[in-house]
């Protein structure tokens, strides 16, 4: 998520001259215009405890905080030093030799800090990749003792700096991140940060002039110095971008300040493709995600509280309900976010979000879901509002949907003037038609009662996506829409009609979120997660699910609860969690590049086009894991 470039040199080679030295060296003020900036991203970096990697737990998470061996804390109040620091190196680490270092440098910080320091523990922090056994160590034959502790296990750093007094390194990173904690440094080494006054230093270089505060070494290394990736745009961006991104993973890690848990999801019933296509959105620790045929296998996994069952839909398999009780292991639902992919979801294309809910799921009005829940209850941030505005006026500008398969062209209806109905057909056999509605459950029922509620308006149809591919069922035929409808759109996107309508009249499609978006009167004949909050004509005024929704809300809350906080985005270019307007910027990238190929009109048409597709999809799939099973 960031680079340097430097044409001088690089920043961890004292022997000769680079470009963050050169800067550090000048009259530059290199706070202008900073002051507040430094201020707030010092702050984030210490609040969440990011460092240059951040996979590693919290000390308190990986072993007990604090382990005091026995003679910790004598005479502390004399001393006024407790705990040492001392941390270890990769040998063979370029900083070290281009750091005026050696193996003795080690040694000699090592008997210094113990010297320096009677009455403290010293704690030996080796490398991560010296505990892993990819790599040897200066310090990896320092035993425990009465005054020695060897923390060999990977840690957060500045979990770990946070519990000490003092802090001795030779050029490791971690000596600045030990600044920014306001702790002392003695540094036995010349890295970037030493030379500046900042740092006890037991060598000096002579070009290292100026003195320099530490907001001062921040600001000209995380700010001037590093070049940052912003995640959503997949442009240049600044530290802010990455400090977001990085606080997103740790948190659904298990990582962040909050100290959950990560989750084992143990996943019942999924095909091969979904399987393979959902595995790297349900966690970052691939070992954690395991995929089962059904409940009598998942019950050999030996669930416990805080591991997850899930499963596609509504409905639990037989048996998973019983299980989680049993284990305590928690029920989770599964479903494809609001905003998927650029194709269909029954085409085999890979989504790029979708929900996870405990409660039951968005589209079953039976029983609230999660995203009822958050919508009735939750307290909007003025920062999520003016988010939710912002994603609305981008998808609206965009043209963006569900599936963003269809050509956005302006329609050429002969309306002759007349009011616009629009009818978005759906799969009848869809759940949420099943659960949701009653009296109206079906395209030809729907688009009757679209007639008679409008006799003398022009009435379009427009039949769902995956019917019309021939994959779901609900085809209505012509013939039968023909006395009810004046058009049937089977060509156009679902946002170019209702661009062109003036109400909608939906069982519980999402094409009735998508005009809400786009500021249009919606009737609703059963029970979407979108209606029952004020913004909608409901039809079915005594649902179940309605009879839950007292709250009214405003259109840039149900945005914020539906696209901000409900589901999970996934970048899979990034291989990490996003946020719904990334997303966004990568439907619009991927649909813009099919279409300048001509590729996304072979997503649109032909039945063998699409079998084919699936046929390799499922094979390339099955390879791959064949490869992997071998592999193992």
């Amino acid at each position: 998520m960031s680079l340097v470039v430097d044409a001088q040199g690089i920043y961890y080679d004292c022997t000769a001259p680079c470009a963050l030295e050169s800067m550090l060296n000048s009259s530059a003020d290199v706070m202008a215009g900073l002051a507040d900036e430094v201020a707030r991203a010092k702050a984030l970096v210490l609040d969440h405890r990011l460092s240059k990697y951040n996979h590693a737990p919290d000390w308190g998470d990986c072993l007990q905080p604090n382990p005091r061996p026995e003679g910790e804390g004598t005479n502390a109040g004399e001393v006024g030093i407790r705990r040492v620091l001392v941390v270890d190196q990769t040998a063979g680490d370029l900083s070290v030799a281009l750091g005026g270092a050696n193996a003795a440098t080690f040694v000699a910080m090592l008997a210094a800090a113990r010297s320096e320091n009677p009455q403290a523990t010293i704690y030996v922090k080796t490398h991560p990749e010296v505990t892993s056994g990819r790599k040897g160590g200066y310090l990896t034959q320092v035993q425990d003792d009465a005054h020695t502790v060897v923390l060999r296990q990977a840690i957060n750093p500045l979990s770990l700096i946070e519990h000490m007094d003092r802090v001795y390194v030779v050029t490791s990173t971690m000596g600045f991140e030990a600044l920014l904690a306001g702790k002392p440094v003695t540094v036995f080494g010349l890295p970037w940060y030493a030379g500046w006054g900042a740092t006890d230093d037991r060598q000096t270089c002579s070009r290292r002039s100026r003195q320099r505060s530490v907001d001062e070494l921040f600001a000209a290394a995380y700010f001037h110095y590093t070049r940052y990736l912003n995640p959503v745009t997949h442009q240049r961006g600044t530290i802010f971008d990455v400090i977001d991104w990085l606080v997103r993973q740790r948190q659904a890690a298990g990582l962040g300040i909050d100290k959950k848990a990560p989750r084992s999801m143990i996943c019942l019933g999924f095909g091969r493709w979904k399987a393979a296509y959902i595995k790297p959105l349900l966690s970052l620790s691939p070992e954690r995600v395991h995929f089962v045929p059904n409940t009598e296998a998942a019950a050999q996994l030996q669930p416990v509280p805080g591991d997850a069952l899930v499963f596609w839909g509504a409905t639990e398999p037989t048996g998973a309900a019983a299980l989680a009780q049993q284990t305590g292991a928690q029920l989770l639902h599964m479903e494809d976010g609001f905003v998927r992919s650029v194709g269909l979801g029954s085409d085999l294309i890979p989504p790029l979000s979708l929900v996870l809910d405990g409660r039951g799921i968005y589209f079953d009005p039976r029983q609230p879901s999660d995203l009822e829940h958050l919508l009735g209850t939750a307290a909007f941030t003025d920062d999520e509002l003016a988010m939710a505005r912002k994603v609305r006026a981008f998808m609206v500008a965009h043209g963006i949907t569900k599936y963003n398969l269809e050509p956005r062209e302006a329609v050429a209806w002969p309306s002759g003037g007349k009011q616009v109905v629009l009818v978005p057909g759906q799969v009848e056999d869809d759940a949420s038609i099943r659960f949701g509605c009653t009296d109206v459950k079906t395209n030809l029922g729907l688009l009757q009662a679209a007639r008679r509620a409008h006799p003398e308006a022009f009435v379009v149809y427009k039949p769902h996506p995956d019917v019309l591919s021939g994959n779901r069922a609900g085809q209505l035929a012509l013939a039968q829409a023909q006395p009810w409808a004046d058009h049937v759109e089977a060509r156009l996107s679902v946002v170019s009609c209702i661009a062109a309508c003036d109400v909608v009249h939906t069982m519980t499609s999402l094409t009735g979120f998508d005009a809400l978006l786009r500021g249009k009167r919606v009737v609703v004949y059963g029970q979407p997660f979108y209606a029952g909050w004020g913004l909608t004509d409901d039809v079915l005024t005594a649902g179940v699910a309605f009879a839950r929704r007292k709250r009214r809300l405003s259109l840039d809350e149900l945005v914020a609860g539906t696209l901000l906080r409900y589901p999970i985005y996934w970048d899979s270019a990034l291989k990490g969690y996003t946020t719904c307007e990334a997303v966004l910027h990568r439907l619009v990238e991927t649909r813009s590049a099919l279409e300048a190929s001509g590729g996304l009109e072979k997503l649109r048409v032909g039945y063998g086009r699409r079998q084919l597709r699936k046929l390799n999809t499922v094979a390339r799939i099955w390879l791959k894991q064949l490869k992997d099973e071998l592999v193992i």
